[in-house]
């Protein structure tokens, strides 16, 4: 005689099939919900690499030779769905132990845009040794990256600075890094005055700027180089004053070929007087270069053009 709380056979045949649909309708479900998730990261819901206090270790993937000590570096982010989650402005700092235990740090303003996906991209100028009599053992950190072979990987900590961009003119800055008051600055007039890979945040700033249709504010350049073909991104900056009337560049080189229309030697009051914006309340002055070209040359300029330090701020 059958065991009546025994399933029956029909009855386990009914299950299995039910768990088998079950199944299908749970995996195309996860479906729909990855692609939709997929179809979104990049635009509201990317994830984010960068987190305060904390480090992550980002691989080189990429190395590109621009000139003869300036190279192009792309760092893998965590993942394909990940962007840096750098606030225009900020930048990021590098750090590895040298071989005699020492931590080395150095901060970058990255080239790429903070939309791109699953990639950062940094131009660095290499400091080898034994070429400049002062710094005869080079930049130990420029080097380290010149050397780093690809699939390796360097750690990185941000977002770092004293300095964002939030569009049309205005900006945060703190006086410390670490302050939760900020002071609100906005300018009708932004000039910028850089010294080679300190290009790197005024583009930073620009590329933001001139990705939103209202921006109206006039933009200005003095960039500083070695010599021409020293000048990081030249394409582009040539490009955005034919493109865009409220951006201007101009340069100046220390070593220039007969045919350079533009400045030689270092930056000048005189300069500055004529490429850049007067002092004003509407006027604002960035700085990014080497802190002997800032120190002895741009402040002294500015401050004699009647610049205060309020209308001036130092990457």
């Amino acid at each position: 005689m059958a065991d009546a709380s025994a399933p029956s056979q029909d009855t386990s045949s009914r299950n299995a099939i039910i768990l088998v649909v079950l199944t299908i309708i749970i995996s195309k479900v996860l479906e729909v919900l990855y692609r939709r998730y997929t179809l979104n990261v990049g635009k509201n819901d990317a994830l984010i690499t960068l987190k305060p206090n904390s480090t992550v270790h980002l691989k080189l993937v990429e190395k590109e030779s621009l000139s003869h000590d300036t190279r192009r570096f792309r760092f893998a982010l965590p993942s394909e769905h990940h962007v840096l989650g750098l606030p225009v402005g900020q930048h990021i700092s590098l750090r590895f132990t040298d071989d005699d235990g020492k931590l080395v740090m150095r901060s970058y303003t990255p080239v790429s845009s903070d939309d791109a996906v699953g990639f950062v991209d940094l131009v660095v100028k290499i400091y080898f040794k034994n070429v400049h009599p002062k710094f005869p053992d080079g930049g130990k950190m420029s080097q380290h990256l010149d050397a780093l072979p690809i699939g390796d990987t360097i750690e990185v900590s941000g977002p770092k600075g004293k300095l964002t961009y939030k569009g049309l003119g205005v900006f945060e800055i703190k006086h410390r890094v670490n302050d939760t008051n900020v002071d609100v600055r906005k300018a009708k007039k932004i000039g910028m005055i850089a010294g080679g890979t300190g290009i790197t945040p005024m583009l930073q700033v620009i590329r933001y700027a001139l990705a939103n249709p209202n921006e109206t504010t006039e933009f200005s350049i003095l960039f500083a180089n070695q010599t021409e073909d020293d000048i990081l991104c030249r394409a582009e900056l040539d490009q955005m004053t034919k493109n865009f009337p409220n951006v201007k560049v101009w340069y100046t080189v220390d070593r220039a070929s007969d045919s350079w229309k533009y400045s030689t030697g270092f930056v000048t009051k005189e300069m500055i007087d004529k490429h850049l914006f007067g002092a004003g309340p509407d006027t604002q002055i960035f700085l990014c270069g080497p802190p002997p070209m800032l120190k002895f040359a741009v402040v002294p300029a500015l401050e004699e053009l009647g610049f205060t330090p309020d209308m001036y701020f130092a990457f």
